[in-house]
């Protein structure tokens, strides 16, 4: 399988399981479900004088396979609240990740953090679904989309009054997320059409991302020195999901991670 494949087959599955769902629900109903949420400030969690910790969940992935044997969301969403996350991350993609949309509305009852969803999104249904089921902000990636399906995309969901991470993985797609306007960029240290990790893609483009644009690093990041790293290069937030998932305790693990972070900043002024 190319890297190309590897992408278009996720992007395939969430159009296939998308389908099924939009059979299941009547549009007068989907209408009123989407009308009745009010977006949180997922941006505004992110800015801040100290990096903030976006902590996913996810049951697996399609490389390195089951994550969690147990997964319940509604007390990993309280594990993270109570851990210190600014915001938290719910995978909705079921064949690869183990997810679906309704995780979002059990973490939505169970926090009041704002919440990501994180998805192989290409359809305007798909938006408008993530603020029904209780999300804030939907990911948007760059590699997955063309010109004008990410430009659609990109005002509908800040017409619903949604924030969008737009994620990109070099400086093409980094200057395709900026002429549609995005104001949150996640460099994705993880390529998604092989799934090669190198944290340098973060270092590499945060110069060329303009002042006031809230910058997310995004995969490979388990170490305190690593949040350190990044802070010191003026990246707002990290979004964390792997070694959470693996802790047996990922409340204690953000805590820890957290705290090793200021401990050694500390240590070095």
């Amino acid at each position: 399988m190319t890297q190309e494949d590897l992408l278009a087959r996720l992007v395939v599955e969430a159009r296939q399981d998308l389908q099924r769902r939009r059979a299941l629900v009547g549009q007068d109903q989907f209408e009123r479900t989407v009308a009745l949420y009010t977006p949180k400030d997922f941006a505004g969690a992110l800015r801040g004088p100290r990096l903030a910790v976006i902590a996913e969940m996810k049951q697996r992935t399609p490389t390195m396979g089951v994550l969690a044997e147990d997964y319940h969301p509604t007390d990993i969403a309280h594990a993270y609240s109570d851990g210190g996350a600014a915001a938290i991350s719910v995978l909705t993609h079921m064949a690869g990740f183990g997810g679906r949309p309704d995780h979002i509305r059990m973490v939505r009852a169970a926090t009041s953090l704002p919440i990501l969803r994180k998805d192989f999104v290409t359809d305007p249904y798909e938006v408008a679904e993530a603020r029904a089921c209780g999300a804030d902000a939907v990911l948007l990636i760059v590699a997955a989309l063309s010109d004008s399906e990410l430009s659609a995309l990109h005002e509908q969901a800040r017409a619903l009054g949604m924030d969008v991470l737009v994620e990109v993985h070099d400086r093409d797609e980094l200057d395709r997320a900026l002429a549609v306007g995005a104001e949150l960029i996640g460099v994705n240290n993880r390529d998604l059409r092989d799934f090669s990790v190198d944290l340098q893609r973060t270092m590499h483009l945060r110069g060329a991302i303009p002042d006031g644009v809230v910058v997310v690093s995004e995969s490979g990041i388990g170490s305190a020195e690593q949040l350190r790293e990044l802070e010191r290069e003026r990246v707002d937030a990290v979004l964390i999901g792997e070694s959470l998932m693996r802790a047996a305790e990922p409340e204690l693990a953000l805590r820890a991670l957290l705290g090793e972070r200021v401990a050694g900043r500390s240590g070095s002024a």
